[in-house]
């Protein structure tokens, strides 16, 4: 090797692709990864075929928008992974309801300017955690207006055909895939739209999120 140095520019750039892939894939396997969203349950906000990046160790707060695997959580799933996007609305230990065309949580007046008037108010409905919990026959039943320890209660933005926690109640913790952020970052500059999906594409694997309308 040491009279041939074609043969050791080889070698190092084949460790170098090696060590950048093994980078990749660990980033990928423990701390982000693009998904792609399907369906109109989160608009406006986000749109079909939308490509999205999940932070796996964010811990979802209030309003975040995360991703999970439905298995299990909604009966209409079926049984092997789907991965579903929502709104974090309540968290654990928070009361929720929404009552004349208007969301509370703990009581208090949920700011939505995130969606248009029509799907705050009657896209949204009215009812309590308790009555949607009958009314839909989760599977796991409400027993007071209270989300439980451990688990989220998540709506979609498109109100009016989103198939969410209303219909097959909470999202347990350790269904929760990560916290997804929108890749426009604004310092790419230019056409960066086009620039982040080929990124992703190159380097993350493609999951395709079933947003169930």
């Amino acid at each position: 090797m040491k009279n041939n140095p074609n043969l050791k520019a080889i070698l190092s750039y084949i460790i170098t692709f090696a060590i950048a892939a093994a980078v990749v894939f660990a980033l990928n396997a423990v701390v982000v990864t693009k998904q792609t969203v399907s369906g109109p349950s989160m608009e406006p906000t986000l749109q079909n075929k939308q490509n999205l990046l999940t932070f796996k160790l964010a811990t979802p707060h209030r309003g975040d928008i995360i991703v999970f695997n439905a298995e299990g959580v909604d009966p209409d799933a079926g049984t092997k992974k789907t991965y579903y996007i929502k709104r974090v609305i309540g968290l654990p230990g928070d009361t929720v309801r929404s009552k004349d065309g208007k969301l509370y949580v703990n009581g208090h007046l949920v700011n939505q300017s995130y969606i248009s008037k029509y799907q705050a108010d009657v896209g949204t409905g009215n009812w309590d955690l308790k009555k949607l919990s009958t009314k839909n026959n989760w599977v796991h039943k409400a027993t007071d207006n209270t989300v439980p320890q451990n688990e989220y209660f998540c709506l979609g933005d498109h109100r009016s055909v989103s198939n969410d926690s209303r219909y097959f109640g909470f999202v347990p913790t350790n269904k929760v895939i990560g916290v997804s952020k929108s890749p426009m970052l604004p310092l790419f500059g230019g056409n960066n739209k086009q620039y982040v999906n080929k990124f992703h594409h190159q380097f993350f694997m493609d999951e395709k999120l079933n947003q169930k309308n």
